[in-house]
């Protein structure tokens, strides 16, 4: 039955396991698409442009903001991001879910848009606060002044939860992951969004009993 691509939005605060999930889930189903963002950046190297993001300039990007052609954007140290509306709609009209890695902000804007009715929203919450900051910490990278700043930017992102369709707690990497896909599974099967489901059931009523 055909069936029309869904919109995809995982969010969490950093650390939480986010985007080890969305990689997970990209590999469990190869149909799964992810949001390419444009951005006014320059590239770097090795970065291509419409696989790691869309290189633009900013008349450019604000042009196609001001023609509703951004699900969601935002200005980030100088430099503008979004999500392009043009692939979305051609996944959803071939079927293909894409997923969406943004912040609540960027949730927000993609509910908001023309697209809203199409999306299914998830928050990835962390078992605790001090298992969130052991995994930042874990991860080497950063100084405990910009652990601090990411701790406190994770209490203004969690503050945000009840506004997502399924909130998730990540205790573990695994059953976390099989309940993203049962979420999956069943938000494809609504009968809402299988578009040929009333064309098969009025032709299995108009069958004749054996």
């Amino acid at each position: 039955m055909d069936r029309t691509g869904l919109l995809i939005i995982l969010s969490s605060p950093s650390g939480a396991g986010k985007s080890t999930l969305a990689r997970r889930l990209m590999d469990w189903d190869g149909d799964l698409r992810f949001s390419v963002s444009a951005t006014t950046r320059p590239p770097r190297p090795g970065e291509i442009d419409g696989q790691h993001y869309y290189f633009t300039t900013p008349d450019m990007f604000r042009d196609m903001v001001a023609d509703g052609q951004m699900l969601e954007h935002a200005e980030v140290f100088g430099n503008l991001y979004g999500s392009p509306r043009s692939p979305v709609e051609a996944a959803m009209r071939q079927g293909r879910d894409t997923l969406f890695d943004v912040d609540w902000q960027g949730g927000q804007q993609i509910r908001a848009s023309a697209l809203g009715g199409h999306v299914v929203s998830i928050f990835v919450l962390p078992p605790s606060l001090p298992e969130l900051e052991r995994r930042l910490r874990a991860r080497g990278q950063d100084s405990d002044q910009v652990i601090a700043g990411r701790m406190q930017k994770s209490r203004s992102e969690i503050s945000h939860w009840a506004e997502y369709d399924y909130v998730l707690v990540n205790e573990d990497l695994d059953g976390t992951e099989d309940r993203l896909r049962a979420i999956l599974t069943a938000e494809r099967l609504r009968r809402d969004r299988q578009a040929g489901l009333g064309r098969f059931v009025k032709r299995l009523m108009e069958e004749e009993s054996a």
